[in-house]
């Protein structure tokens, strides 16, 4: 089997088209899973992106970068390679990387979910020789609930908050969790208060299209009453200490598959921890290796060794791929 993506300094290139998959050194061309910016970075001189993970890109980096976009399972042709994107159900434009030459596939996973969060275009397995996944929580011990419980569990701490007179803060980042959030769980409890860089998001979003709920922006126009009634979506470490300045009580959560783990939830001031996260967990790695049929995977961006060890106990060549998304 040839090696169409072989691993370097700056992430995973093909030689072939002369092309990096999310890049971490400044390249000449660089195709992009999705926004977040470990794989989004400034300095390239062309991007390659889904058409709805575009607006944030540019958001995030500058209007100015020299952006081509190809909406999901269309295709380009570079240097005889077929570069397509396929849903990957991480956020809101987020893609697996299809690279087809000679009648050899391979497919990068970037981030992804299998669970489908009513905002994201849902995650389609794609049929390839190489399979190129992340193990983020690739260890038994992660496995989620299903959506609706844990947003159960959000509206229910939020009201008992509200009952209490206590401020509600979740934590959860400005792109993809936060929006997962704002889409699902009740907002006739209260008014959803979001951060300024949450919400400069949402913008960007609606902008786009995305038909989201309604939320408020934290800021000098927000009464006690919407404090104590609402729930306040803010990236880690934000907002919290100034609300106690001003005397609120507050409880914070975090939104987070890290939450599975105990040593997690008690850092950082936490109260209460949510196991949400965007990414796959133990049992949708295995099923996404199994859907897409490969003869190879590698491993990477996690538990690379215990999930490539597990993958060849079970009769599928693994590999574990180091120093990607470092």
């Amino acid at each position: 089997m040839s090696e169409l993506l072989i691993n370097t300094k700056n992430g995973l290139y093909c030689p072939q088209a002369d092309v990096f998959i999310d890049p971490t050194g400044r390249v000449d061309r660089a195709v992009i899973t999705h926004g977040h910016a470990d794989h989004a970075r400034p300095g390239h001189q062309r991007y390659l992106c889904t058409v709805d993970a575009a607006p944030v890109i540019k958001f995030r980096l500058t209007s100015n970068i020299n952006i081509q976009t190809l909406p999901y399972g269309a295709s380009v042709n570079i240097n005889s390679v077929k570069i397509s994107f396929h849903p990957a159900g991480h956020i809101i434009g987020s893609a697996q990387v299809r690279l087809e030459y000679k009648g050899e596939i391979w497919v990068v996973s970037g981030d992804y979910k299998l669970g489908s969060d009513g905002i994201s275009a849902p995650f389609e397995p794609v049929h390839c020789h190489t399979f190129i996944t992340e193990s983020t929580f690739g260890m038994p011990i992660y496995q989620w609930k299903e959506q609706a419980f844990l947003m159960n569990e959000i509206n229910d701490w939020w009201k008992k908050n509200q009952q209490n007179g206590i401020v509600s803060v979740i934590q959860a980042y400005s792109l993809g969790k936060a929006q997962r959030i704002i889409q699902n769980i009740d907002n006739t409890i209260g008014t959803i208060i979001t951060h300024p860089s949450v919400e400069s998001t949402n913008a960007v979003l609606r902008q786009q299209g995305i038909n989201m709920a309604e939320t408020s922006e934290l800021n000098s126009k927000i009464t006690k009453q919407q404090l104590l009634s609402g729930l306040i979506i803010a990236p880690p470490g934000t907002v919290e200490n100034l609300l106690k300045s001003k005397g609120y009580t507050v409880s914070v959560a975090a939104a987070s598959g890290w939450m599975a783990i105990q040593k997690y939830r008690q850092r950082g001031g936490i109260d209460k921890g949510f196991v949400l996260s965007d990414h796959a967990d133990w049992n949708e790695l295995n099923k996404a290796v199994k859907d897409c049929k490969a003869e190879r995977v590698l491993v990477t961006h996690g538990y690379e060794d215990i999930f490539s060890k597990w993958l060849n106990e079970q009769g599928i060549e693994a590999h574990s791929l180091k120093n990607f998304y470092k």
